[in-house]
């Protein structure tokens, strides 16, 4: 588990951008049977041999029965001065992902140039790699799609520090085509560049005030629980900001979150009763989880390989205050950044983490897998054998008992 979350967006990057990004088509989705040691990581020959002269990334197609749609949300809460730039509205970016009518919608963008640019320029690669081949990254949900009628569980995902709400597509994506309406955001000031409209891009002022502070990071948990209950208001509210707010089922709302989004989950969760259900994937829970524990609701720990119990100081001291169905589940082979896009994103630039024997893809299938079965078990009702205990399904996956 990563606990040196100053270092996260250093971390992202290392793995996607230190070679001029080369092409591969991507690799076709396999069933979640396939063993970690099934392939060799996708671009091992690539980066041996030197890149690509063409770029072209592609996310792993989601594997449900149901086209997605995508439309982008504005929020701003007037109620709240944004704690990182001590004035104006708290604001907000949110992609919301729906099932959708197929063959409806036109093609949605990853990031935009400037977005691309500054995660490059992080690097100080922005002269050398062209912005434009990691913002045309291709995903599959449609711009604008007709929704599909009914109504659907709501999921909402919290990217890491840092890091671009982005990174969390091939996950939205799946939960979207299974039958969810997803909501991932943005938190104003937390990456390293999030376009916002009026042709503003704001970039982490949050970065520095975290690292003045060593209690910064507790302020970012504990304003995105703000910020997720703010975007409930916005979405469920008598008034919502969405046009197709029809389609949420106020009643079954989850969430999940990535790194530090990951200790936004759980903050979340003890500040609002609405979320019913919540995932940490390898987040330190900076904002403890109350001794009186979650009120009963069921919260789930999913770790990189280092994340047994005696690895992780926070995990250790809330597992037991987690009061509801639990699991704690750690996988072989896996790093910090396996529940995002990024080991998918790497693979096909010829950039394997050579810390984690997981390919790209496998990693996608593992987390979609996982994720998918928690919310189908705990927000429809599905049992999932997967989360019993180990299996074949997926060797990769450790089931501790603290």
């Amino acid at each position: 588990m990563n606990r040196r979350h100053a270092a996260a967006a250093a971390a992202l990057l290392a793995l996607i951008l230190p070679l001029p990004i080369a092409a591969s088509a991507a690799a076709a989705p396999v069933p979640v049977t396939a063993s970690a040691s099934a392939s060799a990581p996708a671009g091992a020959t690539a980066a041996a041999t030197g890149p690509r002269a063409t770029a072209r990334i592609e996310l792993p197609r989601p594997t449900g029965r149901f086209a997605v749609g995508q439309e982008t949300l504005h929020l701003a809460d007037r109620t709240r001065t944004d704690p990182w730039a001590g004035s104006g509205p708290r604001e907000l970016m949110v992609t919301m992902r729906y099932p959708a009518v197929r063959g409806t919608g036109g093609p949605v963008r990853y990031l935009t140039h400037e977005e691309a640019r500054l995660l490059l320029a992080a690097r100080e690669l922005d002269e050398v790699v062209p912005a434009e081949t990691l913002a045309g990254t291709v995903a599959h949900a449609r711009e604008g799609a007709r929704a599909l009628p009914g109504r659907h569980p709501l999921v909402v995902l919290s990217p890491g520090f840092t890091v671009h709400r982005a990174t969390l597509t091939s996950l939205a994506e799946e939960l979207a085509s299974r039958g969810y309406v997803v909501a991932s955001v943005d938190h104003a000031y937390e990456s390293v560049g999030t376009a916002f409209p009026g042709g503003r891009v704001l970039e982490c002022l949050a970065c520095t005030r975290v690292g003045e502070d060593p209690s910064g990071y507790r302020a970012v948990s504990d304003g995105r629980a703000r910020d997720v209950s703010f975007l409930l208001d916005r979405l469920t509210g008598r008034h919502p900001a969405w046009g197709k707010s029809h389609l949420i089922d106020r009643g079954r709302i989850a969430m999940a979150g990535h790194s530090i989004g990951g200790a936004g989950t759980a903050a979340a969760m003890a500040a609002d009763p609405r979320i019913r259900a919540g995932v940490d994937m390898d987040g330190t829970l900076f904002t403890p989880v109350p001794e009186k524990g979650l009120g009963g609701r069921p919260f789930m720990l999913l770790a990189a390989a280092d994340g047994a119990p005696g690895g992780e100081a926070s995990w250790d001291r809330d597992w037991p205050r987690l009061d509801g169905w639990k699991r704690w589940i750690s996988f072989k082979g896996a790093d910090h950044f396996t529940f995002t896009d990024v080991p998918s994103i790497g693979d096909q630039l010829g950039l394997p983490d050579l810390e984690s024997p997981l390919s790209g893809a496998r990693s996608v299938q593992l987390t979609r897998a996982f994720v998918g079965a928690f919310m189908d078990r705990h927000l429809k009702g599905v049992p999932q054998p997967l989360l019993r205990g180990p299996s074949a399904e997926a060797p990769e996956a450790v089931f501790h008992r603290p």
